[in-house]
């Protein structure tokens, strides 16, 4: 397994993706990959 640490530029940035991860239901995984699928969509090849 492969583990991933992340940096928040302040408690304000971590709060923030902290309650739209409880809000979609996601675990941290979670909300990166709906993350990558979002940016997936709006980058043209």
């Amino acid at each position: 397994m492969i583990e991933v640490r992340i940096e928040f530029d302040d408690e304000a940035q971590y709060e923030r993706l902290k309650e739209l991860k409880k809000h979609r239901g996601l675990t941290w995984k979670g909300l990166l990959l709906e993350g990558e699928k979002k940016v997936r969509e709006d980058t043209p090849e």
